[in-house]
């Protein structure tokens, strides 16, 4: 059986994240039933197979999904996924000594702020950032549908570890529910059953009920760079400019 790591610390929790509150949601328009972002994207086990790089591989997979439907597709490495998770917690990729995991919120302000390594010249950065409610479908649904992806913090029952990659996480199809440690996965598509994310190099399914079972943080996340078509906005039209505007102000 191939290896797979964890590496998801618990949540951290600051007042002075924005969220996507109600009042944002109304204005944007009704989410569809189902979208998926994610079919036909590469991804790639970047390295957690062997280190608890995981919320740099959701990193990753981000960049993946939003740029394949964006731009063009582009894939991060798993040197430079290491490089990134090095650079915000102190692992140090050629010993692997301080895998230690991450905090996503510590993640997500080192890439608002200092950007991450990828492909070619320049680092990505993160435009803007906010909390969502991890027991909301509607909100998850509208942070995948309009932003294309959200990164959500889970704790892993054991019984998924034993499934083969890629097969749904189902938390009435496992026996051994007890909980083994944190997760970070991008959420890239749904359905009126489901959520389809990545982990572990795999497309993967798990029923609403499951998400909401096990999800302790979720994120949703603007990304001028990576999200932006060559006209300007999302691949759905959508301003992304006045969507922060009204992520600073909700």
């Amino acid at each position: 059986m191939m290896e797979r790591r964890l590496g998801k610390l618990p949540p951290r929790y600051d007042a002075r994240t924005y969220r996507f509150s109600p009042v944002l949601a109304a204005r944007v328009p009704e989410v569809p039933e189902s979208q998926d972002w994610s079919e036909g994207v590469p991804y790639q086990m970047w390295g957690n197979d062997r280190f608890g790089c995981c919320a740099f591989a959701a990193h990753a997979a981000l960049t993946a999904t939003w740029t394949k439907a964006a731009q063009g597709l582009v894939l991060l490495s798993s040197e430079q996924v290491l490089q990134n998770y090095g650079a915000v917690t102190g692992f140090d990729p050629v010993t692997g000594q301080n895998d230690n995991g991450t905090v996503l919120l510590e993640q997500l302000g080192y890439w608002k702020r200092n950007g991450f390594v990828r492909p070619g010249q320049t680092k990505d950065y993160l435009t803007a950032y906010g909390v969502i409610d991890s027991h909301s479908v509607n909100g998850i649904k509208r942070g995948i549908s309009y932003l294309g992806g959200v990164l959500a913090g889970v704790q892993v029952p054991r019984g998924f570890l034993d499934l083969p990659l890629g097969a749904n996480w189902d938390w009435d199809a496992i026996q051994d529910h007890a909980y083994v440690g944190g997760h970070a996965i991008a959420l890239t598509g749904y359905t009126a059953e489901g959520v389809f994310f990545n982990t572990w190099g795999n497309r993967t399914f798990m029923p609403w009920d499951t998400l909401l079972r096990i999800c302790d943080e979720a994120y949703g996340l603007v990304s001028r760079q990576n999200w932006l078509t060559v006209c300007g906005v999302s691949p759905k039209a959508e301003d992304l400019h006045a969507l922060v505007a009204e992520m600073s102000a909700a």
